[in-house]
């Protein structure tokens, strides 16, 4: 039996890298996948045996993760969906001259809740319009994703810029890229790495878009740093068990809400609540409240979901993933 991490993943089998150097193309155990079928991720560390006269090896267990990027199953109702695990930071990617900020509000929330470091990567800045234009949109992205994130402007223009994300995949780390088809991420990890390793479209020069062209998961080696994965733009992102990270990207709202007068407040007509005396003071901005709520509610209709599959299956109800008590407030309505 040897231990292994997978890096690469693509349309056919995982290809782990040994403990001794290695590179094995891989199958799963039929025992690994048979009940709950478990699949092996970009990042897993993997136990593999090598029978004599195979053709591949095979993973016969996964080992416990110490963080995982997951989504709700765009194909299930109520499954989640692992796509990659055993990294560091989280890159969330976003170009600067086309933010998409409704996206980007639900990209911090899948991103905080896995625990790692968060960091927004502005890119293509070189087709913003002005400075100013550059200044006002990172602002707002700053205040959006909140102190516990970093914001890095980058222009293929400026290798300093490339730099400052390169400083953040020190040796030892890994990190995730995420975004949307088409925002810079496979022109940005070419530049990490210094030459073309991720094929990239071409680009109109009207908009900056272009077609996606990555189709698998790899931990691609940053000299002189760690890995970067560079994830397929993922159009669903559906939320799973997104409570601490709805908190973490809702940072504000979350605060306002320590003040109402009641712990299990809506935020719709209950006196003393103090998020709607926010939004009503323009203090928070309709928008942003509205999307907080859209979200919490998401979260809680996933939640529904899965606890019925669960008394379909005969299954005891979850007591995981529930949402950590608020600090004491007043009290209950009623």
């Amino acid at each position: 039996m040897q231990k292994g991490q997978v890096v690469k993943l693509d349309r056919g089998y995982p290809l782990v890298r040994t403990d001794g150097g290695r590179l094995v193309r891989c199958e799963h155990a039929t025992a690994l996948v048979k009940g709950e079928q478990v699949r092996a991720v970009i990042g897993d560390w993997v136990e593999v045996t090598v029978p004599a006269g195979h053709d591949k090896g095979i993973i016969e267990a996964i080992l416990p993760r110490t963080r995982a990027f997951v989504r709700k199953d765009p194909t299930e109702r109520a499954l989640p969906q692992v796509l990659a695990a055993n990294f560091d930071r989280v890159f969330v990617a976003q170009p600067l001259s086309d933010m998409n900020f409704k996206r980007l509000e639900r990209e911090l929330v899948l991103a905080y809740e896995t625990g790692a470091a968060v960091t927004v990567v502005l890119t293509k800045a070189d087709l913003a319009e002005s400075e100013d234009a550059v200044r006002t949109v990172r602002d707002h992205v700053r205040e959006l994703a909140g102190p516990a994130a970093e914001t890095v402007v980058v222009s293929a223009a400026e290798p300093a810029s490339v730099e400052a994300v390169r400083a953040l995949v020190p040796p030892g780390t890994t990190a995730v890229f995420i975004g949307k088809s088409g925002v810079g991420k496979s022109s940005l990890v070419n530049l990490l790495v210094g030459h073309e390793v991720q094929e990239t479209a071409e680009v109109r020069e009207g908009d900056g878009k272009g077609r996606h062209t990555t189709v698998s998961r790899e931990m691609i080696p940053v000299p002189g740093g760690g890995f970067v994965v560079d994830m397929p733009g993922v159009r669903g992102l559906g939320l799973w068990d997104a409570d601490a990270g709805i908190e973490a990207a809702f940072a504000d709202v979350e605060q306002l809400a320590e003040q109402c007068r009641f712990r299990d407040c809506r935020h719709q007509d209950e006196p003393g609540c103090a998020v709607r005396a926010a939004v009503d003071s323009g203090e928070l901005s309709e928008d942003r409240f509205a999307s907080y709520q859209g979200l919490r509610q998401e979260t809680a209709q996933v939640k529904e979901r899965r606890e019925e599959a669960r008394r379909l299956r005969g299954e005891k109800a979850s007591t995981s993933g529930k949402r950590r008590p608020l600090k004491s407030r007043k009290g209950k309505r009623g």
